[in-house]
């Protein structure tokens, strides 16, 4: 059923998440009248949906059946970020409400995360800074290696995947990639492989998939068994893509030589510490851990934005009853 933005009656739309002004300022100049409330409830959202044509999110709520079902007159759901894990999209589709996102918005916040992160493990920083804070002078343990000459391995070639595998070029280092549901995707900045090269040559594993009933838990003991060389281990992409304790265990084994991981499988606390590895994950010297801020930096906050409300006014013109 198409939008009539009437000058006298124009349809609503909410920001229920804290997204950027550029956003708001943008979806007004469509013709929308937008409540932005990055404090409303779940229960408060679900109160008051039926009276908004747009809707635009992060992560604070599911957009599940029960929202789908109280947003009766809603035709667009805007998911500020990359990943839709957090919507229905079959059950929105099947109520005619169009889904957009943002993964332009925050690849390169995301690419350099990940590089920042191996750069860390490969040297040591974080140990070596806590040791000298603490009185330690040791050269020798904190020997790194070097990413120059070394393979770099990465799962799924969207558009995180092939950011990281761009901001890497300078590197002079061998990238590359395979992706389940692209094929000949080869560029100057990685080239395709099956799954097979990747376990034999990879000396940096990073993941760039989304979260699906299919790779849920993909990242177990017997994944991680078929790698042939150690690995740096990088995760910014969903954490429960990643059985935390099969990385620790091959921490242990040495098949992991060191783990960057911004997303894990549970996430805030009280919830994390409750966690059967929660203890040996806090205490591995093998692990950096960053609270799922891949992705979310100052430039990205306004990116995002800008690419929602981008998407929102190319959706607009090509709709012919959609008047403004």
């Amino acid at each position: 059923m198409p939008l009539n933005l009437q000058e006298n009656n124009p349809p609503k739309f909410l920001i229920a998440d804290d997204l950027h002004p550029a956003f708001k300022e943008a979806v007004q100049s469509f013709g929308f009248d937008v409540d932005d409330l990055p404090l409303i409830t779940r229960q408060e959202a679900l109160e008051n949906l039926s009276a908004y044509a747009g809707l635009a999110i992060r992560s604070k709520f599911n957009i599940d059946k029960e929202v789908l079902d109280a947003a009766t007159n809603l035709k667009f759901i805007a998911r500020a970020g990359s990943g839709m894990d957090n919507i229905d999209e079959e059950a929105a589709r099947e109520r005619g409400i169009i889904c957009i996102n943002a993964p332009e918005g925050n690849r390169d916040a995301v690419g350099e995360h990940a590089i920042g992160m191996l750069l860390s493990l490969m040297n040591n920083f974080r140990n070596a800074d806590i040791e000298i804070r603490n009185g330690i002078w040791d050269r020798e343990s904190n020997r790194g290696y070097e990413l120059k000459g070394k393979v770099v391995g990465i799962i799924g070639y969207g558009n995180n995947g092939r950011s990281l595998a761009k901001k890497l070029k300078g590197f002079e280092v061998r990238v590359i990639a395979y992706d389940k549901y692209k094929t000949g995707f080869s560029d100057e900045y990685a080239r395709e492989v099956s799954m097979e090269e990747i376990v034999k040559f990879s000396d940096v594993l990073s993941l760039h998939i989304p979260l699906t009933k299919e790779t849920r838990q993909l990242v177990n003991d017997e994944y991680l068994l078929h790698f042939r060389k150690p690995i740096f281990f990088i995760n910014s992409a969903r954490g429960e893509i990643v059985n935390t304790q099969a990385v620790l265990n091959a921490i242990r084994s040495g098949k992991i030589l060191g783990a960057g991981l911004d997303v894990l499988e549970v996430e805030k606390f009280p919830k994390l510490k409750e966690q059967s590895w929660f203890n040996e994950l806090a205490e591995s010297g093998k692990v950096l851990l960053s609270p799922h801020i891949a992705g979310w930096t100052f430039d990205s906050y306004r990116k995002i934005s800008e690419v929602l409300a981008e998407k929102l006014w190319q959706l607009k013109s090509e709709y012919k009853n959609l008047e403004i």
